[in-house]
This record gives C-alpha cells, sequence and structure tokens, in this order.
C-alpha cells in the first residue's frame, strides 16, 4: 500500500480523546474538525511550571533524491517510546506547499509512521502559513502605500519581499509599481517562499503573542538615505499583522497512526531559514511529556546547527541525545554510486559514502556537545556485508548504531532505537555553541564554515562586505548567523557532494532579521524562492472518482 492508502486504513480518534489521554480538557481547545485542533495559551500558561521531559533531537545526513526518512524516523521513535510505557510526544514542523507540490511530496512520515489526518496536515491544515503569507503580504503593501503617500520615513531602499507558499521561479525577481499611476514610482522587487518569510521565522521563536508582536514591530523594511533602517513599527504595522497571526500562533495537534499526540507548528526551512518548529510548540511539548522528540530539517549541518546555535541559544532548550538518519541506498550514493544502482550490494561506494556519516557524527558530539545515535532505514535488500561494514566503522567511533523498520511496521520496527536513546538520555552532556555572541559576523562565519562544514574559509562578494560593515555599523552584529547554503553538501555546491577537496565557501549577501534576532548569510546559488523540477508532484495530485485525492506521498 501507498503512504495514503495506510493512512487512510487506520481508523483515528477523536482529537479531543488523544488530548485527554495527555491531560488537556477540551475546553482548551480549539477543535478543527473530528482530527486536529488547536491549544489555547491559557492552558500552555496553565502547565508551565510542569516538570520538563527530556528533548530528543533527530537530524539526518546530507539528504538525496532517494530519501532519508527522517520525519518517518521520528514518528516511529516516539510511538516505540510509548509502545515501551514512556509518555512521550512528537514536535515537528508544518509542511509547506511548496515541497507537496513540487519535488519532495508530502512531509507527514512515510508507512506506518506518520502523523495524520495526512492530506489536511499537507495541504492547507488549520491556515498557519496562509496566514503568515497574509501578515508578510500586508506589511509589503503598507511599505508601498507609504511611499505612494509621499515616503515621509524617507525610504531609499525597500528590502521586504512579498511571499507565496508555492515554488515559483517566475517570481524571483519581477518589477513592481507599474500601474501608471501618477505617483507610483516603478522598482525591482521579488517573492520568497512563505517559509523562508521573516514572520515565520519570528513566529516559531517568538515566546508569546506579546513577544510575537514586539519582534514583528522591530522588522526591518528599509533603508533611508543615510543607511539608518526602517522599521515595521515606523509603519504602525505590527498590531494589524499580529491579529492575522492571533489563531496562527497556538500549537496544532494532532495524532501518529499509532494514536500518540504530535504537535506539528511552524516550518521554516533549514536550507534558507533555521528549520525547526516553534519554540512554543517544543517547550508545550517539553510539560505534556517525560520525552519528547523533535527534528530540525535536512542535515546535521544545516537544521541541527540552527537548531543548536539559534533555537537552542534563544530559548534555553538542552538535548540529551541526537538520532543520525541515514540509509545505506543514501550512503552509497554519497559514494558514487549512480541513483538506479543504489539498490545493489556495493561495499566500496559505502564505504566512501560513510565518510559523510562520520563528519555528521563528529559535528554532533564534538563541536554542539551532544550524544549521537545513528537510525538506518533498513530497506529489504540491505546487504549483510553492508550493515557489517557500517557497524564496524560507528565501532571505531564508540557510536551506536540501531536498525530500524518504521515503515513497514511503526513504532514495533523502532524498539531497538527506543531503548537504545533510553539509554543515551541518561548520558550527561554539554550543549557547545560553535560561535560566542561577542564574535563579529565573519567569524562566526568562519567558525560555521571551518568547524561544521570542513571548508578552509569562506570569501565575500563586494555587496556582502558592504552589508556586514551596515549591519554591525547599526548595532546587529552581536546576533546568531542563519546561513543559507544547499543542503546537499558540506559545501556551497550542490554537485560537490564528496568535499574530498579544499574548498571555500562563497557569501553572496548578508541580511539582518532584526525581528528574528539573527542574520541571514547567503551563499553559494541558494534561493529564498525554490522552482519547481521538471516533473513536478503537481503533475501527479488529484481527486479521483470517489472524492479522495491521490498522489500525495
Amino acid at each position: 500500500m501507498t503512504d495514503i492508502e495506510i493512512a487512510r486504513s487506520v481508523e483515528l480518534e477523536k482529537i479531543t480523546k488523544i488530548a485527554e489521554k495527555y491531560g488537556i480538557d477540551e475546553d482548551y481547545l480549539e477543535v478543527y474538525g473530528k482530527y486536529k485542533a488547536k491549544i489555547s495559551p491559557e492552558f500552555i500558561k496553565k502547565v508551565e511550571t510542569e516538570e520538563d521531559g527530556k528533548l530528543i533531537l533527530v537530524t539526518a545526513i546530507n539528504p538525496t533524491p532517494l530519501g532519508e526518512g527522517k520525519t518517518t524516523v521520528a514518528i516511529g521513535l516516539s510511538d516505540g517510546l510509548n509502545i515501551l510505557g514512556k509518555k512521550s510526544v512528537l514536535a515537528l514542523r508544518e509542511p509547506s506547499l511548496g515541497p507537496v507540490f513540487g519535488i519532495k511530496g508530502g512531509a507527514t512520515g512515510g508507512g506506518y509512521a506518520q502523523v495524520a489526518p495526512m492530506e489536511d496536515i499537507n495541504l492547507h491544515f488549520t491556515g498557519d502559513i496562509h496566514a503568515i503569507t497574509s501578515a508578510n503580504n500586508l506589511l509589503a503593501a503598507m511599505i508601498d502605500n507609504h511611499i505612494y503617500y509621499g515616503n515621509k520615513l524617507g525610504f531609499k531602499k525597500v528590502i521586504w519581499k512579498r511571499c507565496l507558499d508555492l515554488n515559483d521561479r517566475a517570481l524571483r525577481e519581477i518589477e513592481v509599481g507599474l500601474s501608471k499611476e501618477k505617483r507610483m514610482k516603478p522598482r525591482e522587487d521579488g517573492f520568497d517562499i512563505s517559509v523562508a518569510s521573516e514572520i515565520m521565522a519570528i513566529f516559531c521563536l517568538a515566546k508569546d503573542i506579546k513577544d510575537l508582536e514586539r519582534r514583528i514591530g522591530n522588522i526591518i523594511v528599509g533603508y533611508n538615505e543615510i543607511d539608518e533602517p526602517i522599521f515595521a513599527k515606523d509603519l504602525k504595522a505590527e498590531g494589524a499583522l499580529t491579529v492575522l497571526l492571533k489563531d496562527a500562533i497556538n500549537p496544532n495537534i494532532v495524532q501518529t497512526l499509532e494514536h500518540n499526540l504530535a504537535i506539528v507548528h511552524g516550518g521554516p526551512f533549514a536550507n534558507i531559514a533555521h528549520g525547526c518548529n516553534s519554540i512554543i510548540a517544543t517547550k508545550l511539548a517539553l510539560k505534556l511529556g517525560d520525552y519528547v522528540v523533535t527534528e530540525a530539517g535536512f542535515g546535521a549541518d544545516l537544521g541541527a546547527e540552527k537548531f543548536v546555535n539559534v533555537k537552542c541559544r534563544k530559548a534555553g532548550l538542552k538535548p540529551t541525545v541526537c538520532v543520525c538518519v541515514a540509509t545505506l541506498k543514501a550512503l552509497k550514493y554519497h559514494g558514487g554510486a549512480k541513483q538506479s544502482e543504489c539498490s545493489n550490494e556495493n561495499l566500496e561506494a559505502l564505504e566512501i559514502g560513510i565518510e559523510n556519516l562520520k563528519r555528521h557524527v563528529d559535528n554532533i558530539k564534538n563541536k554542539y556537545g551532544l550524544t549521537p545515535i545513528v537510525a538506518i532505514n533498513k530497506y529489504k535488500d540491505d546487504s549483510e556485508k553492508e550493515i557489517k561494514l557500517l557497524e564496524e566503522k560507528l565501532n571505531e567511533l564508540g557510536i551506536e548504531l540501531s536498525l530500524t523498520e518504521v515503515w513497514a511496521k511503526g513504532g514495533s520496527g523502532a524498539i531497538d532505537l527506543a531503548e537504545k536513546v533510553l539509554k543515551l538520555t541518561e548520558v550527561k552532556n554539554k550543549i557547545n555553541f560553535v560561535y560566542k555572541d561577542e564574535d563579529d559576523i565573519k567569524t562566526k562565519i568562519d567558525k560555521v564554515a571551518r568547524e561544521i562544514y570542513g571548508a578552509e574559509g569562506a570569501d565575500y562578494s563586494e555587496e556582502a562586505l558592504e552589508q556586514i560593515k551596515v549591519i554591525e555599523k547599526n548595532g546587529f552584529g552581536k546576533y546568531p548567523i542563519c546561513i543559507a547554503k544547499t543542503q546537499y553538501s558540506f559545501s556551497d555546491d550542490a554537485k560537490n557532494l564528496l568535499c574530498d577537496k579544499p574548498f571555500r565557501i562563497f557569501v553572496k549577501e548578508a541580511v539582518v532579521k532584526n525581528g528574528t534576532e539573527f542574520v541571514v548569510i547567503k551563499t553559494g546559488k541558494i534561493f529564498t524562492m525554490p522552482g519547481l523540477p521538471e516533473s513536478p508532484s503537481a503533475e501527479r495530485i488529484r481527486v479521483n472518482e470517489k472524492g479522495e485525492i491521490e498522489g500525495i506521498f
């Protein structure tokens, strides 16, 4: 059966019943149909003095076209912990419509390790991303309206873009103001995908609605003639934008196919944003569960790095264990095997590809200070020789390995992983930040480039150097950095999978995000508005004769 067929084969419990098992009374829920709901801020305040559970982070190797199943493993692990009698809660990101209709498809796990209702979560869910899109675009409209009526704030340069939650490369660069009205001034502009909007990042870093409003007011939307920043609060925009997000800021709850609680809230991309679900959701999960399984987007060089250096730094979170997900197929792909041949036994390619895994594990253990364990999504054509080779290589590093079968078996396919994770949660660790707050921006970039990516350093465009100068001059140099980089490689070149020769990172742009309180560093050929692939998933998604959705996977 396909993922969607498996999801439909399971009879879900009403979300009120799921909530009740975790101590959430129906009075604290805003229910969206039978199977999804939002939790009120009153409940969050009610449990804020409860003791925190233990936080488990799930990350991965650099992704490949074969798929590694990071979300699937995270869901299966949480279900496995619940099978063992532990009270575990999931804290995941919301899927963006961009990947759903683009190259990736759905993002709710797979097989018997899914969160549900699958179609709802992957499509419009509770409308959070639509609310973020509207808030982002209201701010853009208010900027251009202000300029139209005289530009009293003296905009010389507008840096705030409109957004759309779809992949559309034609919108990367556009021209606005072409209506030929008397006071309209044409200018070059562009769109970001909604999940790359600063509003999304603020949404996921805000501690409550008042903090959300404060951060929105602090967004830098442009600069005047003497390069001083102009803020959203100068336009009196923060109140209206917060109103649009008033309901969205409340966390969403759904269930796994094994009827365990999942909080799915917020969804910034990890290659162009910080790639973690909302702090509100994570902290709530820690109050509800003895164990919380969360994930960070893409590989440990992106999502996990930002989880540590941005999210944990700002929210005071301390993961106890970090699960690094891989497949033997993906490791062989990183070792040079052709995609069509990755199911075949190939010890040589596997040994080369294991280097990618080893580098991620080394970063987790020795750079982030977390306790790692490797989880392999097992396929029926994985050979015993290949498994033995991987075990030997990880044993040399003193790293635990667990073979999981969560796609086929759900939580019962993650029992070994759950048992090993429970033991590792008893290991004391101290989270490390790769750089210090007081480091200047170029030092922060250099430390991440050298220590996490393995680069020899970073080179800069003239534009980036000037932008960094202005950012530091305006007092924003102490912020953490959020590096926008390809997810496919440790380098900024998506095709350089091995990274076996010296390389440098090229910084083409630096943009302060004063609402999120970090600086985005754009490298290589990364775009904040993705494009569709040659054959997008949208071509295969339809409503069948029964009125059911097909093609989401």
